[in-house]
C-alpha cells in the first residue's frame, strides 16, 4: 500500500479519536505520560540520569574536561551539548553523520540550559584566558516513543544537578578522584511540548501522534516561569490565541516536571 495512503489512514484514525475526546493511549489532552528519573546511573560520567517518559527512554551523561575558553568569554567555562540517535532506539534512526533531527534536539536542549543561565559558567574559570572547565552534555535516546525534547531536557537538568567536580591538580584532571564539590547549577529549566493535530492541541505527543501532527511547539521555562527557549516544528501553524494558551498551560506543566528531578 502507498505510504501516503497509510499516513492518511493513521492521521484520520488519530483525529477521529481526538474528535471523540480520546487519545491513542487513553490520556487526557493535557496529561503527561508516566515519568521516572534516576540519577547517578553511570559511574564513568561525572553526572548522569535515566529518564523514562511513557515508553520513551533516554540516558544523559555529563563529562567535564579542561581546555581553552572562547576568546570573547575568557573568564567563563564552556558548554557543549551533543545528541546521538541510534537505530537501536528506533528503526527510523540511521547511522552516520548527525541529521537535522539530531542537530535540532541538541540545540533545543542546549538553548534552554544556556539561556536560563542554569550553569554558573563564570565559576568554571580556572585561569582567565588560559584554562576553564568544559561541560559536555551527551543525550542518548534508548527507546523512542515520542517527545524527546522534554525527556532529554529533563534528563540533562537531572544529570547536571547530579554532577560532581573531579579533582584538578597542576592543570590535569584526576578522573579517579571525585570531590564533594558539585557543578555550580543555579536554575532548573525544563521544556514542555504540545502538538496540534487537526483542530486539537495535546501535551506530550507519543510517537503515533508525532507521526501525524500538523505543528509542534516546545517552550522552555526557567524556575521563575520565564520563557528561555521556544522551538516550532511541523508544517502547520498555531494561532496567536493557541500560542498564548500553550505558554500559559506550559508554565504550570513545567512546575509539574520539576517535581520529578531528584534533589
Amino acid at each position: 500500500m502507498n505510504q501516503d495512503i497509510i499516513a492518511d489512514i493513521k492521521k484520520d484514525h488519530v483525529e477521529k479519536l481526538l474528535d471523540a475526546g480520546k487519545r491513542v493511549d487513553g490520556r487526557g489532552f493535557d496529561e503527561y505520560r508516566n515519568i521516572s528519573v534516576e540519577v547517578g546511573i553511570n559511574e564513568r560520567a561525572e553526572g548522569s540520569a535515566l529518564v523514562t517518559l511513557g515508553r520513551t527512554k533516554v540516558m544523559v551523561g555529563v563529562k567535564l574536561s579542561v581546555g581553552m575558553p572562547f576568546p570573547d568569554m575568557p573568564d567563563s567555562g564552556v558548554l557543549t551539548t551533543n545528541a546521538e540517535l541510534i537505530p537501536l532506539a528506533s528503526p527510523s534512526f540511521e547511522r552516520g553523520p548527525p541529521d537535522e533531527d539530531t542537530v535540532e534536539l541538541a540545540r533545543v536542549v542546549d538553548r534552554a540550559i544556556r539561556e536560563s543561565g542554569c550553569i554558573e559558567l563564570e565559576k568554571l574559570c580556572i585561569e582567565e584566558g588560559e584554562l576553564v572547565w568544559i561541560v559536555f552534555i551527551d543525550l542518548h535516546p534508548l527507546d523512542y516513543d515520542g517527545n524527546l525534547f522534554d525527556a532529554c531536557t529533563l534528563g540533562a537538568i537531572a544529570a547536571l544537578k547530579n554532577t560532581y567536580m573531579p579533582k584538578l591538580e597542576d592543570g590535569k584532571v584526576d578522573y579517579k578522584t571525585r570531590t564533594e564539590e558539585k557543578l555550580p547549577v543555579r536554575d532548573t529549566p525544563v521544556e514542555v511540548t504540545y502538538c496540534k493535530i487537526g483542530r486539537h492541541i495535546v501535551l506530550d505527543p507519543c510517537l503515533e501522534e508525532e507521526e501525524v501532527l500538523d505543528a509542534r511547539l516546545t517552550v522552555g521555562y526557567n524556575e521563575k516561569g520565564e520563557i528561555v527557549a521556544m522551538q516550532k516544528g511541523g508544517s502547520g501553524t498555531f494561532t496567536k490565541e493557541e500560542i498564548v494558551d500553550i505558554v500559559r498551560k506550559g508554565r504550570e506543566k513545567a512546575e509539574f516536571l520539576r517535581q520529578h528531578i531528584p534533589g
